[in-house]
């Protein structure tokens, strides 16, 4: 390859400018084949789940294609795009009240925690019973089920830096894996699950994949319905709007960047001799959202958040992340899958099943109203990240008739900052690190029952 004749400053530019190439290239061709197959279309696959699927298959078949350093860049990438995503959740959202926030989404709150810390516990229950006295796996699979089905491939690329800290880089490439596989079974048994709700009568709203236009299918709007892709809040004389919005992104990352060092720091002057470090290995996403948060509260204290549009900021986000999906499939390790895929495997089914118990058991207990629409939201969310969780919600109830939409918005106000990517995912793994599966199980089954609890106080009080 030319790269390889390179001056090393060149050969970093040009590194860099290929990946950005290679990437786009493998977003595109996802988008043509997802056009092109029906099937893809039929089960609302993501281009950037496509692209990653073909950028992988590529890299495998052929690997003198690509350099060696290319490669190694894109298995970076995603550890940066999702400081982006994280810095935009906050940034340009006007909080509603507390107390309105908990009365709409409390049922949504207990329904969705009651997934992610049963996740924790099958996980914990699987590595000290199963995984571990068969497969002698490491501790960190205990993990791998929250961070990759609720958190999904951005949370495993926020994570990449605990996996290496830890001495447990293989995690990255089972964390990928496991995402992408979450990520498949959401789409597919979510609109399973819908199609037999709308059977039996539980949901009215649907529009069934047939029902759509041929541009809908295809996933193209029409040039009459084109949606805005935000608000320019900014003059461009004085600075273009987009270039505001990346700015105050990278803003929000430079906040939770010194909000993390500064604590590893203190971490340091407090315990100099300390042996095991819980900063050491904490990543950094969740401190760009906290920066992010921060600058949106100082915003509108100094009545300026008119400036800052959300719409940009998705825009940003969602574009931030079909780059991390298709970097972070692209780059999985087949050799570290194919030597753990049992272990994966069990993992996947049992947080499967769990889902699948949620939503046709507790869900219609739980819900007053829309109970299927309500949980098929987060059936998607706790298999494949919230972006999978809207996607299964339009499907059910596209014109947004129930109030599923307001308290799955609402909840994830309070659910996204503690789990799926949240501190508590983020601080889970050096705590198992230090403490051992079995406390992390303890603690896990002790907060599940918490919120079991508060669930069935729910229920009662309904009833």
């Amino acid at each position: 390859m030319v790269l390889r004749h390179l001056p090393p400053e060149s050969l970093f530019r040009m590194t860099a400018i290929f990946v950005f190439c290679l990437l786009s290239v493998l977003l595109v061709v996802g988008k043509v084949l997802r056009t092109l197959v029906p099937l893809l279309q039929r089960f609302y696959l993501p281009s950037s789940v496509i692209g990653g699927l073909v950028g992988l298959l590529v890299f495998q078949c052929f690997p003198e294609l690509i350099p060696a350093d290319v490669v190694s860049a894109i298995g970076k990438l995603p550890g940066f795009m999702i400081n982006v995503v994280f810095a935009t959740l906050f940034l340009g959202v006007v909080t509603p009240p507390l107390r309105q926030v908990v009365q709409v989404a409390f049922p949504q709150l207990c329904f969705g925690q009651i997934l992610a810390w049963g996740q924790y516990v099958m996980g914990f229950a699987a590595v000290g019973g199963l995984l571990l006295p068969l497969f002698g796996v490491n501790e960190g699979f205990g993990n791998l089920l929250e961070i990759s089905f609720q958190g999904g491939h951005g949370t495993v690329s926020g994570m990449a830096e605990s996996f290496t800290a830890y001495g447990w880089e293989d995690g990255i490439a089972l964390g990928y894996t496991m995402a992408t596989a979450g990520m498949l079974l959401a789409v597919v048994l979510g609109i399973i699950l819908v199609n037999w709700a709308a059977r039996r009568g539980y949901v009215q709203n649907i529009r069934r994949f047939s029902d759509r236009d041929r541009l809908q299918q295809l996933g193209i709007y029409r040039s009459d319905t084109q949606p805005s892709a935000g608000v320019q809040t900014v003059y461009c004389d004085s600075i273009d709007s987009l270039a505001w919005h990346i700015a105050l992104v990278g803003i929000a990352i430079l906040v939770g960047f010194g909000m993390l060092h500064g604590l590893r720091e203190l971490e340091i002057y407090c315990n100099p001799a300390g042996e095991t470090r819980l900063m050491k290995g904490f990543p950094l996403f969740p401190f760009c959202m906290i920066g992010g948060l921060l600058l949106q509260k100082l915003a509108q204290r100094v009545k300026v958040h008119t400036l800052i549009d959300h719409g940009q900021m998705q825009r940003l986000s969602g574009a931030a992340l079909d780059f991390l999906v298709v970097s972070a499939m692209a780059g999985i390790k087949v050799e570290v899958v194919m030597e753990n895929w049992q272990s994966m495997l069990i993992l996947i089914v049992l947080g499967t099943l769990l889902s699948l118990f949620m939503v046709m058991v507790v869900a219609r207990r739980l819900f007053r109203e829309a109970w299927f629409e309500c949980a098929i939201a987060e059936f998607g969310q706790s298999l494949g990240v919230t972006a999978t969780g809207l996607l299964l919600l339009r499907a059910a109830d596209p014109e947004g008739k129930t109030r599923a939409t307001q308290a799955f918005g609402y909840k994830q106000l309070l659910h996204e900052p503690i789990m799926g990517g949240g501190l508590w995912t983020a601080l889970a793994l050096p705590l198992l690190y230090k403490f051992g599966w079995e406390v992390m199980f303890i603690f896990s089954t002790l907060a599940l029952l918490l919120w079991i609890g508060a669930a069935v106080i729910f229920i009662r009080r309904k009833g």
